[in-house]
């Protein structure tokens, strides 16, 4: 019995391995220009993303987050957490996010990680201030915008990563 169960452990791990490198290369392929990927290859679990937003007052830097597969993905979502400190209503100061797409509510197993980045790409560009994880911000954001953007991208400049030259 023993044998088995690590038969089967080992299988799934290579399966899921394997959907990984796919989801991977599919990213590669794309030649999205707003992110690029590291990956590891002593843990294939844990991505490193750089995202390039386009709007202000996140334009001036690029980010890092961090994307942490489970054991049971495609079946759970992955876990996304900034690297990169960000001065925006849905990134709180330990860098979890509140994104839709990968809530255990919402996260279908069809839903690929160029999708995921793509919508934290977007969620960095506008900002949902209406689902905070940073009420502060978020009433600053409505209330101040104009101090909310010269903040942001004071914070963009002083922990932003430099974006790499086309």
């Amino acid at each position: 019995m023993y044998n088995f169960l690590c038969i089967s452990l080992y299988s799934i791990i290579i399966l899921l391995l394997l959907l990984l490198l796919q989801e991977l290369e599919e990213i590669r392929k794309c030649g999205m220009k707003s992110f690029s990927i590291q990956v590891d290859e002593s843990n294939f679990f844990t991505w490193q993303a750089l995202l390039f937003p386009d709007n202000p007052p996140y334009d001036k830097a690029a980010y890092r987050v961090e994307i942490l597969f489970p054991a049971d993905y495609p079946f759970k979502p992955p876990k996304v957490v900034f690297k990169t400190k960000i001065y925006h209503p849905n990134v709180d100061e330990n860098g979890q996010i509140c994104l839709s797409l990968i809530s255990s509510e919402n996260w279908k197993p069809a839903t690929r990680v160029h999708q995921v980045i793509q919508c934290l790409i977007s969620l960095v560009n506008c900002p949902e201030p209406e689902h905070p994880l940073r009420a502060d911000l978020a009433e600053e954001y409505y209330k101040d915008r104009k101090k909310f953007l010269k903040t942001a991208e004071e914070f963009s400049k002083r922990y932003g990563e430099k974006r790499p030259v086309d």
